[in-house]
């Protein structure tokens, strides 16, 4: 009897491994869809002027790069770019450099839960692709008219009137309906941090592709000096 017994298939233990397999086999499939999700950069924008893998907008054609990484809604990009906007367009149009745009989105919890940050990295993609030759003109009117933080921040019609005052529109549904706003926030997933950063600040620039501390940017009126 007791040899009966031991040859006998225990089907509970069967099952039970048969279900762990399951539930481990369903963890695995459901780790994998959400980390697809999390990286899923959604609707791509188009256009020569816009580079799909690293989202940088880019303007001119020099041998040289500067990569700018900034927020809409921070105060510092806004002085950064009142600064030394000048120099670096000095340096884009002469054919020194070519000055990557990135738009991204790390200060949304400074707008009142309207995102701001967000809308207008999105309203920037839009008008890179409506209209290459208005995304630094663009820029520029977005940052002199930049709204404070722990403010509501522009809404979209404010955002479509200031791309209009460049030139461009038709974008009213690429800005109102968010069209990029998984690829702004894919993009910025990806920004370098600065050395001696634990985290990742705006503005945050490359000199040829190397990630600089802003300690090291020097003075106004002396901003080609990275670029010998």
């Amino acid at each position: 009897m007791a040899q009966a017994a031991a040859g006998k298939t225990n089907w509970f233990a069967v099952w039970v491994s048969v279900a762990v397999v399951a539930v481990v086999a369903l963890v695995i499939a459901l780790v994998v869809w959400m980390n697809n999700t999390a990286n899923d950069p959604g609707t791509l924008p188009s256009g020569s002027g816009i580079d799909q893998s690293t989202g940088a907008i880019i303007v001119g054609d020099g041998e040289q790069s500067l990569d700018v990484y900034l927020d809409f809604m921070c105060p510092i990009c806004g002085q950064f770019e009142s600064t030394y906007g000048d120099e670096i367009l000095d340096l884009v149009n002469d054919g020194t450099i070519t000055q990557n745009i990135h738009p991204i989105a790390i200060l949304d919890r400074f707008s009142q839960g309207t995102a701001f940050s967000t809308r207008a990295a999105n309203a920037m993609y839009c008008v890179a692709e409506a209209e290459p030759d208005a995304a630094i003109p663009f820029m520029r009117a977005m940052f002199e008219q930049q709204p404070a933080e722990n403010s509501a921040g522009l809404t979209d019609d404010q955002i479509l009137e200031i791309a209009a005052g460049v030139g461009v529109d038709g974008i009213d549904s690429c800005v109102s309906e968010g069209t990029y706003t998984d690829f702004v926030a894919a993009m910025t997933d990806k920004t370098p941090v600065q050395p001696g950063s634990t985290g990742v600040g705006t503005p945050t620039l490359a000199i040829n592709g190397e990630v600089i501390s802003n300690s090291t940017i020097p003075a106004a009126g002396q901003f080609a000096t990275l670029f010998p």
